[in-house]
């Protein structure tokens, strides 16, 4: 399925914000006008001035340069509660999906009462009994997240259980295993890949979120969604405190929305 001409500029602008994002990210110290821990308690609330482009913090922080640091703490932490959830998911699904009988009817359960749950509740119950971490806010993600990859993974696995290939690849003697992870799970991809994309913009929200109410990355560690909630008393005062992180936060998840989009139709994903 070709992809409309505004669907591909749709994907071509998702694809390349995301970039500029990861891109800024890894050169954040190159890029960076200042150390982002350095304080000066001189400047603080500084407005944007040479050597500060986007104005100081509450403690004298360049504003510029955590947000730049930020996106590094943001997109990793969402990428790797993604690849957690797939491993799960996708693991957890194509068993269901290839066993069927009692098993999968176990793991369908298990995956309806965790969807009965508000999984963002669910995850700040798990933060805040582990505690305030980077990789605390991962494996809660993580762990809480896979569901949607599951039931993705068993739905496309029981559908293509039943293809006349599946039952020529027994005949040949193939095993279980042998056929899901070579044959099954590549035709599956393409779908989990746009949930996955999806998924990622939805972490990045969920770390923000987890960060702004101290249940995510501790001080003085840069994250867009303590930065918000930092610059929140002084809104009408130094209003780039939450500008610019808001902004950076908004612009991500809207990258991926836009790839997601545009990942859907070229790889003619339904439902998804």
């Amino acid at each position: 399925m070709r992809l409309s001409r505004p669907g591909r500029r749709a994907a071509a602008g998702g694809a390349a914000l995301l970039f500029a994002f990861v891109l800024a990210g890894i050169a954040a110290p190159l890029l960076a006008p200042a150390d982002p821990y350095a304080t000066e308690l001189r400047a603080r609330l500084g407005p944007a001035r040479s050597g500060h482009p986007l104005g100081q913090d509450t403690l004298g922080r360049d504003v510029l340069a955590r947000v730049l640091y930020g996106a590094r703490i943001s997109l990793g932490v969402g990428a790797a509660a993604v690849a957690l959830s797939l491993a799960v998911g996708v693991s957890l699904g194509a068993v269901a999906g290839w066993a069927g009988g009692w098993i999968d009817e176990g793991i369908a359960r298990l995956i309806d009462v965790l969807l009965a749950f508000p999984g963002l509740l669910l995850a700040i119950a798990l933060a805040a009994v582990l505690g305030p971490s980077v990789r605390n806010v991962v494996l809660a993600l993580g762990v809480l997240g896979w569901t949607g990859y599951a039931r993705l993974a068993r739905a496309e696995i029981a559908a293509l259980r039943r293809r006349e290939f599946v039952e020529a690849a027994e005949a040949l003697g193939a095993g279980p295993g042998r056929i899901v992870v070579r044959h099954l799970l590549p035709l599956a991809a393409p779908a989990l890949l746009v949930q996955a994309t999806f998924g990622l913009g939805g972490a990045i929200v969920a770390e923000a979120s987890l960060s702004f109410l101290g249940l995510g990355a501790p001080p003085p560690l840069p994250s867009w969604g303590s930065m918000i909630y930092e610059g929140r008393p002084f809104l009408l005062v130094a209003p780039q405190l939450v500008l610019w992180p808001g902004v950076a936060l908004a612009t991500a998840v809207l990258a991926l929305q836009l790839l997601g989009d545009g990942l859907r139709d070229l790889l003619d994903v339904r439902d998804v």
